[in-house]
């Protein structure tokens, strides 16, 4: 392949990702798009704008995902897809899942611009859903089209007015049976996701580029005690089956679990406990939790995941009050592909940027895409690792130099 002279449009990025944060339910500088509402729709037509305007042949899918292909020289290959997501959680930020779909569609322009013709079509990827504001589940479209949820799962899951996705979906203009979103494995030859970090590391070692090898996947349960409530003056300690202290002593099995049986890489997280009826002079009768557990080796955080199930049981018998176990859900880390990591890795070389090899503690769409494709990441360094707030930030510099990764990677995998 005959060398690449790229120009990233810098400015041309930072105006198309400012007019995108523009579409939101919240105030300036926080951003909330959550699917099919009437401004996550602006915001998918501003998207399927752009790719047009930079010669992409853009479609929709029965659930709402956006592809915007460029047709390479040999169509019938497999060819290499890009993207992420637009969707925000509510008063979040501006970069997130943005920088994938934007900077993708950059990439795009920029090889145009440079003369450059891949072999293998291109494709960029706008999921939906990746955030479980909606339905209460991550990945929604990526999810579907990697086949890890079924079209009738993905088609009753219900919002909180109760409305369906199927209902929701084919109100917001999705046609067709969600039977043709999943995908079978070998549909593309490599998939690329351009992301901000989401953590200090790339800031802290003052790198501009993360090669990702592998993702931690979440698996999440839902703990419910039920006691009996009462007058906290009146029952005394003997005759008590406070629901709340299981709660309590289950939270800190789950952190106990995962630094005694967990490695460098397991993270639990007790992210909800709501307590009923929640007044100061109540014992608490009925105490919900969630559990998450992450990890990159499945063994390992299976192995804390069986053993806060076993204390969550244990805990409840032993403080007389009924317990109740749900697994939400229980999704596979992913090993990202060598060849797609070596694409990168040259792709950094060539820029004249250097690297680290790193993990994802968070989950994307790559983590489902890498079950129907060979797949990587490449991570650019975001202010302070905070994200998911009004003041996630990255800066002009660190998402052109993504942007010219990707777009490097992209040439090289499309050409081989």
């Amino acid at each position: 392949m005959t060398e690449l002279r790229l120009a990233i449009n810098s400015e041309r990025i930072g105006r198309n990702l400012d007019r995108l944060a523009e579409f939101s339910d919240a105030p300036s500088p926080a951003v909330t798009r959550v699917l099919f509402t009437p401004t996550d729709m602006l915001g998918r037509q501003f998207i399927c704008d752009l790719m047009q305007q930079v010669g992409l042949q853009v479609r929709l899918d029965a659930a709402g995902n956006i592809f915007g292909r460029w047709l390479g020289t040999k169509p019938e290959l497999p060819p290499v897809a890009t993207g992420s997501h637009c969707d925000a959680i509510p008063h979040s930020g501006r970069y997130d899942g943005t920088v994938g779909v934007i900077g993708a569609i950059e990439a795009i322009a920029a090889l145009r611009e440079s003369g450059f013709q891949p072999q293998r079509s291109l494709e960029v990827i706008m999921f939906n859903a990746e955030e479980p504001t909606r339905y209460g589940i991550g990945c929604l479209g990526s999810r579907l089209m990697s086949g890890r949820l079924t079209p009738p799962a993905a088609a009753d899951l219900r919002d909180e007015q109760d409305e369906t996705f199927e209902i929701t979906r084919t109100a917001a203009g999705c046609v067709g049976s969600l039977d043709t979103v999943p995908l079978p494995a070998g549909c593309y030859r490599a998939f690329v996701e351009l992301h901000i970090e989401q953590g200090p590391l790339l800031e802290q070692q003052n790198l501009p580029i993360g090669i990702v090898t592998a993702i931690a996947a979440p698996a999440a349960l839902r703990v419910t005690f039920v006691g009996e409530g009462g007058h906290a003056g009146a029952v005394l300690m003997p005759q008590r089956k406070d629901a709340l202290l299981p709660a309590a002593e289950l939270a800190l099995a789950a952190e106990r679990a995962a630094r005694e049986l967990g490695g460098a890489d397991t993270v639990a997280t007790v992210g909800i406990l709501e307590v009923h009826p929640g007044a100061i002079n109540s014992i608490p009768s009925r105490c919900e939790m969630t559990v998450d557990v992450r990890d990159i080796d499945l063994v390992r955080r299976d192995q804390v995941l069986t053993s806060i199930q076993q204390q969550a049981a244990s805990v409840g018998n032993r403080r007389n009050v009924a317990t109740t176990v749900t697994l939400i859900n229980a999704d596979p880390p992913a090993r990202c592909d060598e060849t797609v990591v070596a694409a990168i890795e040259n792709a950094t070389r060539a820029a004249n940027l250097p690297s680290l090899k790193m993990i994802s503690r968070a989950y994307h769409d790559s983590l489902f895409m890498a079950l129907i494709a060979p797949t990587s990441m490449i991570f650019i360094p975001c202010r302070g690792g905070v994200s998911h707030r009004p003041d996630e930030y990255a800066s002009p510099a660190a998402i052109q130099a993504g942007v010219e990764v990707l777009a490097r990677t992209l040439a090289q995998l499309s050409q081989e």
